[in-house]
C-alpha cells in the first residue's frame, strides 16, 4: 500500500498513541508526557485530526459506552500506514546523522 500524503507532526503523534486503546483527554496527555512538555496537541486540533483519521479509516471508534470519553484505535490500515511513516522517518534521520558525521571529520 503505497502513502499518498506524508503524515504531519500532530497526525503521527495521535496515530502513534492510538495503537493502543485512548480516549483524546489520555491520547493529549501521552504526547505531552512523552516529549516532556515539548508538542501540546490542544483539543481543537485533536478532534479535528481524530475525525480526518475517521474518515480516512486509520481509526475506529473503539468504545463509546461513557458518552463524555470516546475511545479510538488505529484500523490494521491505520497501522500500515504509521509502519510506512515510521521507515521513512528513519530515512530521513539517517540522512541527517550522516551529514552530521561527514561534517565533524
Amino acid at each position: 500500500m503505497k502513502q499518498i500524503e506524508q503524515l504531519t507532526d500532530s497526525v503521527f503523534y495521535i496515530m502513534a498513541a492510538l495503537s493502543n486503546p485512548r480516549h483524546g483527554y489520555a491520547v493529549m496527555a501521552l504526547i505531552e508526557e512523552t516529549t516532556k512538555g515539548t508538542v501540546n496537541i490542544g483539543p481543537a486540533s485533536m478532534y479535528t485530526i481524530i475525525k480526518k483519521l475517521l474518515q480516512q479509516e486509520l481509526i475506529y471508534l473503539y468504545d463509546d459506552s461513557d458518552s463524555r470519553r470516546k475511545t479510538y484505535l488505529l484500523t490494521q490500515k491505520g497501522r500500515e500506514v504509521l509502519r510506512e511513516d515510521i521507515e521513512r522517518r528513519k530515512v530521513m534521520i539517517q540522512l541527517a546523522e550522516n551529514g552530521l558525521k561527514e561534517e565533524q571529520e
